[in-house]
């Protein structure tokens, strides 16, 4: 999704522990963006419009909703956005905030899945529709 988003340089795939719990690994990427061409208030709202974001399931600790900073001020400014956004939704934003600790990238064959593989049943289903939604959503604000 993030991608798609004029102002991120790069995404990587991967998985990634907050700090100081290393035990708690979850499935995320890293959006590395120019913060002159998309705030930080913009990228959570992507992610808020396409992650989940309110939903609480079972398998919520491997794909919990979250946005990790790497200072104090992102923390803040993350804090705020989520804060800001919670009238856009019907359920409470359940999406936390927590420090980066450690990042390991996703084997080569699962990086840019829809990309290499567009057609498949799980990115038309899945991808495709958040995808439409965020060209969307990024064209008209």
């Amino acid at each position: 999704m993030f991608q798609a988003v004029g102002g991120v340089l790069r995404v990587e795939q991967g998985w990634i522990a907050p700090a100081g719990d290393s035990g708690r690994e979850s499935e995320a990427v890293i959006a590395h963006f120019d913060p002159a061409r998309v705030s930080l208030a913009r990228l959570i709202d992507v992610h808020l419009h396409t992650h989940a974001s309110t939903s609480q399931h079972r398998l919520r600790n491997k794909y919990r909703s979250a946005i990790y900073v790497v200072s104090d001020a992102q923390a803040q400014a993350a804090a705020q956005a989520l804060r800001d956004a919670q009238g856009l939704f019907d359920q409470p934003v359940i999406t936390q905030v927590l420090h980066l600790g450690r990042f390991r990238p996703s084997p080569e064959r699962y990086r840019n899945y829809y990309a290499s593989r567009p057609q498949a049943p799980f990115c038309q289903r899945y991808i495709a529709p958040k995808l439409r939604a965020v060209n969307q959503r990024c064209r008209t604000q």
